[in-house]
């Protein structure tokens, strides 16, 4: 696969990713950590079905267990640690801080072999980052020392994120087919995490059960393999820039199907988004 086709795979996690919020919503009944379980199931289940349709469980059989343990603790971390900093902090404070990620991938894709970071690289992700700040933070931001310990686990949610996508990179030898094993594993660990700090609670309309199996085939199953792909063998850089887009287009279709009100902030964070991607991939195409 080429490097121009393997981005543009990746781009496609960064779609998906943008009906997050919207499919979420509609699973909004539902507790995070049961709806974690119940979508890494669904995703899982769409890797195990591509692997046995295309012959590739023996692939599999050659993957080191530090590899399948490595990829589970940050699926299934990531989204532990999230769930927990908005516990414990303001949600608009958190997700702008865990929404470090695409910039520190950007940062750290420097030090990867055959890798190369620019100022403009840099300057691309910093004026990306400034556009998403303006629609997570919302109406403001309001730091609190009692919320320190909510802000710490957001920042390490950025680097588990940033820390996998940036590591899968180094092992791009191991076939994406081990994302379902990824995803089933996290399911099992999510599952056993809400026995114990959640009580069980279905959906109760068709809505709700459409939105929860929507989310494993698309944001929390579908995307993790086209990401795994995008960041192995595509332009990593330009990826992590273009990802502060995944928020600018979650807040875009929540206003097309009138969960929430368009604005002029948007319109501005459009075009910071925009201006940043513009500059990482001019920085790219210039190396």
């Amino acid at each position: 696969m080429s490097k121009n086709r393997a981005t543009l795979t990746g781009f496609a996690a960064i779609l998906m990713w943008a009906l997050l919020a919207l499919f979420t919503v509609g699973a909004s009944e539902v507790p995070p950590l049961l709806l974690n379980a119940a979508c890494f199931a669904i995703g899982g289940t769409i890797g195990l079905i591509w692997i046995g349709a295309s012959g590739g469980f023996a692939a599999l059989r050659h993957v080191p267990l530090a590899v399948y343990g490595f990829g589970t603790a940050a699926l299934f971390g990531y989204h532990l640690l999230y769930f927990s900093a908005l516990r414990l902090a303001p949600a608009a404070e958190a997700s702008l801080i865990a929404y470090l990620w695409p910039l520190l991938i950007v940062i750290f894709s420097g030090f990867l072999p055959g890798e190369r970071l620019t100022r403009t690289h840099v300057l691309g992700a910093l004026v990306a980052f400034a556009g998403a700040a303006l629609i997570v933070a919302g109406n403001g931001l309001g730091l609190s020392a009692a919320a320190l310990p909510g802000y710490g686990l957001a920042l390490l949610c950025a680097l588990t994120w940033s820390g996998y996508s940036l590591i899968s990179r180094r092992l791009g030898a191991v076939p994406t087919a081990a994302v379902a094993v990824f995803c089933i594993a996290s399911a099992v660990l999510s599952a056993l995490a809400h026995l114990m700090l959640e009580e069980t609670v279905w959906p109760g309309t068709a809505r709700g059960w459409l939105s929860v199996l929507a989310l494993g085939l698309g944001p929390v199953g579908l995307a993790f393999y086209t990401w795994d792909v995008g960041v192995k063998r595509g332009d990593i850089q330009l990826l992590g820039t273009a990802s502060y887009a995944a928020p600018l287009l979650s807040t875009l279709v929540l206003v097309a199907t009138g969960v929430a009100a368009a604005s002029l902030k948007l319109v501005l964070a459009a075009a910071l988004i925009t201006t940043g991607a513009l500059l990482a991939a001019w920085a790219s195409r210039s190396r």
